[in-house]
């Protein structure tokens, strides 16, 4: 071991790369898995949680890590590949102790948990030395955050109590810049406690991001935790092509009361998705596609398929309509790739580079025949259209992937071993 590793403080190791002796990379740090101890001896840890592929945590037995730095992990090269299964005697450090609210022994003050930081023993164990804890100076919901301090392991009382109500800051904090996929890959794995507490502590629009992510069961799960107004407001930042999945898959009295709580022009669209068959064009589409009328120029879609929060395959593509260009009120007039917005002047209008040679999809059209259309004319999106002309939304070539592989190919992906997996850790 390193040894300038006195001391590590465990959050700060979420998500830090991992790598072999030869310097290739193997993964990320997810967690750090400890056993907890009786009689106020600090919790001996066991080793590491290691994303090293899509969804697929792997541990890493700490005796095998070599260096630790701020930025890199060092093991000896010896991985077992099996997916990790935490034991009923373990405990994720980053998943279950952060956030969670303990008392200081001296004082029987209630403290936050911020970090906990492990030091190495003269044996070459690792324990968990000491805590970083915040005061409470607040009660309940309007609890605050106070001062912060430093305190040995034994100092602490109640990390082996069931708590109700920890929140979950840290833990969200810890990997913040994952992106929703990966962050759907850890909230599927936490116990519902802890999935419903994440919920509760994410913003509308990044639960809304992960809640795409994740399989049906938890979507449906994580959702009926919520408060109705809160499910309302997921809802509507959610995409309304994954939206509407969601509703679909609920009980006709909580599909109807979330979209009553919906702001009416949020709810309209949904309301409408809802009436197509799910393998359907009119199914699978979004109702919020690039639309600019004929008189915009090059620089003005380019600004529109720019924006960072758009799907890379809605970004492909602009449909020009004439006003009004909101769905499904304008009228179609055809497509512009956004390879030929690159390749013209920015002050060219629109109107003159759109390709009006081909047909558009009908919101009836099968899901097979989606698929086929996509794939003849090499598109990663294609437009929507009613036969009176009205463009109705778009058809992305991620949701005829999430309806042409099997339905639970989100848990499989989570859940997968490898192949080559062998032995037990």
């Amino acid at each position: 071991m390193s040894a300038s590793a006195t001391r590590v403080f465990i959050a700060r190791l979420a998500g830090i790369a991992v790598f072999d002796p030869a310097g290739d990379q193997v993964g990320r740090v997810r967690d750090v898995v400890v056993a907890l101890r009786l009689g106020g001896r600090p919790p001996r840890v066991l080793g590491l949680v290691v994303e090293v592929g899509p969804r697929r945590p792997v541990f890493l037995p700490v005796t095998r890590v070599t260096v630790i730095e701020s930025d890199a992990v060092i093991f000896d090269g010896r991985l077992n590949m099996r997916r990790f299964q935490q034991r009923e005697s373990e405990t994720l450090v980053i998943a279950e102790m952060l956030d969670r609210t303990v008392r200081l022994c001296e004082s029987g003050d209630p403290v936050s948990v911020v970090d906990v930081a492990m030091e190495p023993t003269r044996t070459r164990d690792w324990l968990i030395g000491k805590v970083a804890v915040r005061r409470h100076t607040g009660r309940g919901l309007r609890r605050r955050g106070g001062e912060s301090m430093i305190v040995d392991w034994n100092a602490v009382e109640g990390f082996s109590a069931v708590e109700h109500g920890q929140g979950a800051a840290g833990l969200i904090a810890a990997f913040e810049r994952m992106k929703p996929a990966d962050l759907a890959g850890i909230v599927h794995e936490l116990p519902a406690k802890r999935r419903t507490e994440v919920a509760a502590a994410l913003d509308d629009e990044r639960l809304a991001d992960v809640l795409e992510e994740l399989p049906e069961d938890d979507q449906i799960e994580i959702l009926g935790k919520l408060e109705a107004d809160r499910a309302a407001d997921v809802l509507e930042a959610m995409g309304p092509d994954d939206a509407a999945d969601l509703l679909g898959e609920l009980p006709t009295e909580q599909r109807e009361r979330l979209l009553t709580l919906m702001e009416p022009h949020e709810a309209a669209p949904l309301r409408r998705l809802l009436t197509y068959d799910d393998e359907s064009a009119g199914g699978l589409m979004t109702t919020e596609p690039v639309v600019v009328p004929p008189d915009a120029t090059v620089a003005e879609a380019l600004a529109r398929i720019r924006t960072p929060d758009l799907n890379p395959a809605l970004a492909a593509q602009v449909y020009v309509c004439r006003a009004p260009t909101a769905t499904p009120t304008g009228r179609y007039l055809g497509t512009v790739h956004f390879q030929r917005l690159l390749r013209e002047p920015p002050p060219t209008l629109v109107a003159g580079i759109v390709d009006t040679e081909l047909d558009p999809l009908r919101p009836t059209m099968t899901l097979e025949a989606v698929a086929t259309f996509l794939a003849t004319y090499n598109l990663v999106a294609g437009a929507v259209v009613d036969e009176n002309g009205h463009l109705l939304g778009a058809v992305t070539i991620d949701d005829v992937l999430d309806h042409l592989l099997p339905e639970d190919w989100r848990e499989t992906v989570m859940e997968a071993t490898a192949d080559e997996a062998g032995g037990t850790r």
